[in-house]
């Protein structure tokens, strides 16, 4: 869609970064995935058995990035800002395209209701079947960079 932006703006990479956090030796996630750097989940091929640097970190970011940035930009079919672009990616980058795939929130933002969507990122603050404080703090953050 030619309305839309193609990558994640300073804003976006910004508020990834302090929602994930950095770590640079290998980690468990909260849902017991290993992780490393920005969130960076840990592929079978991939070994991460010494620490990495901020810099090799800052590298996966925006590799992880750019495979999310291509799912966005195919399943959102309006023209949408910059802000709203990284708002999304920020979700996408914490629950995966898919989630997004078959959220209200995107049927939303497709049809036009961009206010209603922005409402949405507030619902997806659970884990487990309980709001965590943490999720609801990221949610809040995304959907308020969604309105700007």
């Amino acid at each position: 869609m030619p309305d839309q932006p193609e990558r994640t703006g300073a804003q976006g990479i910004e508020l990834i970064k302090q929602f994930e956090g950095l770590r640079l030796a290998r980690y468990l996630d909260a849902v017991g995935k290993p992780t490393i750097g920005y969130g960076h989940l840990i592929l079978p091929h991939e070994r991460f058995a010494a620490p990495i640097t901020a810099s090799e970190a800052e590298a996966l970011l925006k590799k992880d990035l750019r495979n999310a940035e291509l799912a966005l930009r195919k399943l959102v079919r309006v023209p949408i800002t910059q802000q709203q672009f990284d708002a999304l990616m920020a979700f996408v980058f914490n629950l995966g395209a898919g989630r997004l795939r078959s959220s209200t929130l995107l049927r939303y933002l497709n049809a036009g209701a961009a206010a209603r969507a922005a409402d949405q990122f507030l619902v997806w603050n659970k884990a487990g079947g309980k709001p965590l404080a943490g999720l609801t703090r990221r949610r809040q953050a995304e959907r308020k960079l969604f309105l700007s």
